[in-house]
């Protein structure tokens, strides 16, 4: 899969076209995204003992063929593969030929 956790992403098409948003999670088998703040619907919950009823914004995933990288420039842009002499694979942006940064990720500590 060419996209990682915390990627910063463009929505391509959709109803939330020109989005902009970091990637949260990778769903490699079903070739699919879920991006912060996107392609959200409302879920209903309903109340239960001691506790009420709410309406939560939850994202749903997207098709990776929906989402664009945005490169060092600001603009969409699509991933390669660059193989090294030693074989190691890093991923480069295919419009400036740029590295693409690993992402920072954020983990939340377990409680």
């Amino acid at each position: 899969m060419k996209f990682k956790v915390g990627d910063k992403v463009i929505i391509t098409g959709g109803k939330d076209k020109g989005k902009q948003g970091k990637i949260l999670r990778v769903l490699p088998e079903v070739e699919r995204v879920v991006v912060e703040d996107a392609n959200l619907y409302t879920r209903h919950v309903k109340p239960m003992a001691g506790r009420a009823g709410e309406k939560l914004r939850v994202p749903r995933s997207l098709h990776t063929a929906s989402v664009a990288i945005i490169n060092d420039k600001g603009k969409a842009d699509r991933i390669g593969f660059s193989v090294a002499k030693d074989g190691s694979k890093t991923r480069i942006f295919k419009k400036t030929g740029a590295l693409v940064p690993e992402p920072k990720i954020e983990k939340e500590a377990k409680k």
